[in-house]
């Protein structure tokens, strides 16, 4: 009978055997890619060159990436350890495929994917004998997580007298080799611009579908954004954004384009584009896409949405409706509807006050659906864009403080209309017909810049949606936005409110005057963003020219004519400093990149996000009522929660894809990444301390 002692010994070592490969299998978990090397040669003679290929086997739903891996990812690297002698190239790289995650776009490998690599045996070397080639090979596979994976590599190869091909890989290697994106030497040009034009000489452009262009920099263009490709009789074009170097257009750009042929069969060539004038023929038409394409066919674009049921419209509309009246209290709002107000005071009773709020209903609606379906015309060409996007431009901006500026001098009495100044500001601010009209198109000109609570998610799903629902969404939002006013001339018991007319409404006409100029003014501060120091001297300039025409118009004909020609001049040179489009400068707070909420989520922080504008009043209320507060900031630096910024005040399809992302069409939007993973939680647009402190676990 064994002992106890002996037995317990026993029961120790077999389990000190069996804990060992369990301990080395959580130590080195299945990977995700499996590696090999395989030569194209089943014996190697002395001084050959010849290739092998690296094999990724990639489990599904997981990818590795391309040599420029997009906006997000790192490149499969191979580091050799050969004997004396023998000589290895670089990496051959197949055509990628392209991948939208979110916001990111990446250049990716699924499935089995075979790089070549050309290989030189040394002279020396002995038939009989056989070499091992050793390599270490490391890459990035990542599902909805990335994992770095490493692998040794190795590969035994017998030296003969006289090569032979392996029976197996030399026709595969072969076809892997023929695979690669071609060298044609085409014609290309890369012109300067925002976006720039990418274009290509092909003579079989006609049966191109598909096209997509891989660019081999990083830097060199936003790989998310829309590259709109057109084919012609000679070639495809592509409009590509700038990327972070902001050199594109100023030098060579070399990249691959992948396309369909007439056949359906994937191909790929290498283009290397100098700078140049566009080239002819390549402009035609928009390329046409092949639906069941799955080769370079992740082309970003606006995401398919179904169209949302009558009861889930119904809804929409109703929060339209509640966003328009929130719309009128909203500060870029209220002088432009203090002034009509004024008006309405001096005739408040009797039908002209009722024809004045059917006409100012009128001028609302008109503008508010010429605005959507503006975002409708331009959302179907592709492009990216969301409510307030007309102040993305710098001479937009500059016309509506021009014209805020010239309604306050009418407001001063500085001109009127039967003075022979007829400009769209003293329609808005004259009385009658006309007046109530253009005062419904300004205060709608006026409330882009705003988005009021309720407003943000009915408008996001307009922009998601066909045109007749997005149509019926805005009308609601138009039917909100006027009916306090529209109200306020038919009903007589609102109107009893009203005081009398007197001596009073010219003092108070004169008071409206000043929060036009302030307007203005705000205008000029989103200008200087936009365009910097050179843009906000045009803008004075230009308002400088308008004054002196307005004074030169009280002084008859050919006076007028003088002021005019000085105006216009100046608007000629004052024209291209408005139209040039500066970065925004760097704030305090770190620039938003989906990239970046990425890695720093990766290194479990919790990240708060900002969707502002410089154009955005509501943005610029919360970050100095409440992102500024001390008590946010100490909990923020606590907590260790970074601080993103994705500044919207100039055109970006990166943010306004994640709006779109999230509902949104337009600015605030403030989302808060937890640190232990999750869904982003989508803050108030009009934030309190509390709301931020609760988010953030303070």
């Amino acid at each position: 009978m064994l002992r106890l002692p002996v037995i317990a010994a026993a029961l120790a070592l077999l389990l000190i055997v069996a804990a060992d490969p369990l301990a080395s299998a959580q130590a080195r978990p299945a990977a995700n890619v499996q590696a090999d090397l395989l030569s194209s040669r089943a014996a190697v003679a002395p001084g050959e060159r010849f290739t092998i290929v690296l094999r990724q086997r990639i489990r599904d739903g997981w990818h590795t990436y391309w040599r420029n891996p997009g906006d997000s990812g790192e490149p499969t690297k191979i580091t050799w350890r050969l004997p004396r002698g023998w000589r290895a190239s670089q990496i051959e790289w197949p055509a990628p495929t392209a991948m939208r995650f979110a916001t990111l776009m990446s250049y990716v490998y699924s499935g089995e994917v075979l790089f070549p690599i050309e290989l030189t045996a040394p002279q020396d070397v002995r038939p009989g004998q056989t070499v091992t080639l050793n390599a270490d090979g490391d890459w990035l596979v990542c599902s909805d997580i990335c994992i770095p994976e490493h692998a040794a590599l190795s590969l035994t190869l017998p030296i003969a007298a006289r090569s032979s091909d392996d029976p197996q890989w030399a026709s595969r290697i072969a076809q892997a080799i023929a695979d690669l994106p071609r060298r044609v030497g085409a014609p290309a040009h890369i012109t300067r611009g925002d976006p720039a034009t990418l274009s290509i000489a092909m003579p079989d452009a006609p049966s191109v579908r598909d096209p997509y262009f891989f660019p081999y920099s990083q830097d060199a263009i936003r790989h998310a954004a829309p590259q709109q490709p057109r084919l012609g009789p000679q070639g495809v074009s592509f409009r590509l954004a700038p990327g972070n170097d902001r050199t594109l257009g100023g030098g060579v750009l070399s990249g691959v384009v992948t396309y369909l042929d007439s056949t359906g069969q994937h191909a790929a060539i290498e283009i290397e584009a100098t700078p140049g004038e566009p080239l002819p023929g390549t402009n035609a038409a928009p390329a046409p896409a092949n639906p069941v394409a799955n080769f370079g066919s992740a082309q970003p674009a606006p995401a398919a949405v179904a169209p949302i049921g009558w009861a889930a419209l119904a809804g929409a509309i109703v929060l339209a409706l509640l966003g328009g009246l929130v719309l009128n209290v909203m500060p870029c709002v209220l002088p432009v509807l203090s002034m009509k107000a004024l008006s309405l005071a001096g005739r408040a009773h009797g039908e002209q006050a009722r024809r004045e709020g059917v006409l100012y209903f009128g001028g609302v609606l008109t503008t508010f659906l010429a605005l959507a379906l503006m975002l409708v015309v331009i959302r179907e060409g592709g492009e990216t864009v969301g409510w307030g996007f007309q102040l993305q431009m710098p001479w937009m901006t500059a016309a509506l403080a021009l014209l805020f500026f010239t309604i306050g001098l009418n407001l001063l009495g500085a001109f009127s209309v039967s003075g022979g100044v007829n400009t769209g500001a003293s329609l808005a601010a004259r009385g009658g017909d006309a007046g109530a009209f253009f005062t419904g198109v300004l205060a709608v000109v006026a409330a882009t810049p705003c988005t009021a609570p309720f407003m943000a998610g009915a408008v996001g799903v307009a922009l998601t949606q066909p045109a007749p629902a997005a149509l019926a969404i805005f009308t609601g939002l138009a039917v909100g936005f006027a009916l306090p006013l529209t109200a306020l001339a038919f009903a007589p018991a609102l109107q009893r409110l009203l005081p009398k007319p007197g001596a009073w409404m010219e003092r108070v006409r004169n008071i409206l005057a000043f929060p036009m100029f302030g307007t203005a003014a705000w205008l000029a501060w989103v200008l200087a963003q936009q365009s910097g120091a050179g843009g906000v001297l045009a803008l004075l300039a230009l308002a400088t020219a308008l004054a002196f025409f307005i004074l030169l118009g009280r002084w008859g004909r050919a006076w007028l004519v003088a002021g005019a020609a000085t105006l216009a001049l100046t608007a000629l040179l004052a024209w291209k400093p408005l139209t040039d489009v500066q970065a925004p400068a760097t704030a305090s707070a770190e620039s938003w990149s989906a990239a970046r909420v990425a890695q720093l989520r990766a290194e479990g922080r919790g990240v708060l996000v900002n969707f502002t504008a410089a154009w955005c009043i509501t943005c610029k209320v919360n970050e100095a009522s409440t992102l500024s507060s001390p008590r946010i900031r100490r909990a923020m630096q606590a907590r260790g929660v970074a601080y993103l910024e994705g500044d919207w005040t100039n055109r970006d399809d990166a943010i306004a894809a994640e709006l779109a992302a999230h509902g949104r069409a337009g600015v605030p939007l403030y989302l808060y990444y937890p640190p232990g993973g999750g869904d982003p939680v989508v803050l108030p647009q009009v934030l309190s301390e509390d709301a931020v402190l609760r988010a953030i676990g303070g």
